[in-house]
């Protein structure tokens, strides 16, 4: 037996394909923006490719970029006057932030109705309570890449997520809850992760410690969707190099599993993608707009 591998950049293809599609049947242009501190190289690729995919879904982008000895009172009033500019629907502050300022508090500042990334505590409280709002991206693309490997019902599945951050842990735990799956958040105090972890149907991994599941703590069958992005050695290919690798270890849980995401490859394509449709579902809660079919 071998798993079936999730190809998340499939299925986020999928995702903005569907984005889309709603966007041009919409009355006006959504508009997303982004704002960028400081000069951190993987932060400004993330935002390229944010501002290109936005951009190519139909959508409006707007990039603000910020110096790294930006103060947070500068932070702060840029995502005032976005929350105040009422042609922009989301605003995304792109993280980390440069040592010194204080994230919580400015993503406290985005309006909850344009916080399109679902980290304010407004957005948390909505979800933990179950009423309508905007979901954290990354654990959404959980969500509906288990749906791709598993069918739309995941009713009864027994999800052990492994990590209890507010960014994933959390919010995938509720979102999965969402969808009447059984769930159990497991940590690092957790007695006996493997035993936990060999009863559930879906394992999320989410604590960033490279290639901690092995294949052993799986029932066979499960699914596995790897959050886990970790830059290890790799002197196989050559000295010095490096390679990106998941919380899972692929290699021995391909050959339990029933369906795996790879790392890379699998949840990262899924933020963006939930991200801009988070933007169409902002866009129509703010402006009064309906909802696109198949959305």
């Amino acid at each position: 037996m071998s798993a079936q591998i999730i190809s998340g950049k499939e299925v986020a293809a999928d995702v903005r394909a569907t984005v889309k599609a709603a966007v041009e049947t919409l009355p006006g242009q959504p508009t997303l923006a982004v704002v960028l501190v400081g000069e951190d190289a993987a932060s400004q690729v993330y935002v390229r490719n944010k501002v290109r995919q936005t951009e190519e879904c139909g959508m409006r982008s707007l990039h603000h970029h910020l110096p790294k000895d930006a103060t947070q009172f500068e932070v702060e009033n840029l995502i005032s006057d976005l929350n105040a500019d009422d042609s922009v629907d989301g605003i995304l502050l792109q993280l980390p932030l440069p040592k010194g300022l204080n994230e919580a508090a400015a993503i406290e500042k985005i309006d909850p109705a344009k916080d399109v990334d679902g980290l304010t505590e407004a957005s948390a409280g909505r979800l933990s309570l179950g009423k309508p709002g905007l979901r954290p991206c990354t654990p959404t693309g959980c969500v509906i890449l288990a749906k791709r490997a598993l069918g739309d019902d995941l009713s009864g599945k027994h999800v052990v997520v492994i990590g209890r951050s507010i960014l994933v842990g959390k919010p995938a735990a509720l979102l999965f809850l969402a969808e009447n799956c059984t769930i159990s958040i497991a940590h690092s105090r957790t007695a006996d992760l493997p035993a936990l972890c060999r009863e559930a149907d879906i394992v999320v991994p989410a604590v960033g410690r490279p290639e901690m599941v092995k294949g052993e703590w799986l029932k066979p069958g499960a699914c596995v969707i790897d959050v886990g992005i970790n830059r290890v050695s790799a002197p196989e290919k050559g000295e010095g190099k490096t390679k990106l690798v998941g919380d899972a270890d692929f290699e021995s849980c391909v050959p339990v599993a029933g369906s795996i995401t790879p790392v890379p490859g699998g949840v990262g394509p899924m933020t963006i993608a939930c991200l801009l449709r988070n933007t169409v579902l902002a866009a129509c809660a703010r402006r009064g707009w309906d909802v696109p079919a198949g959305f």
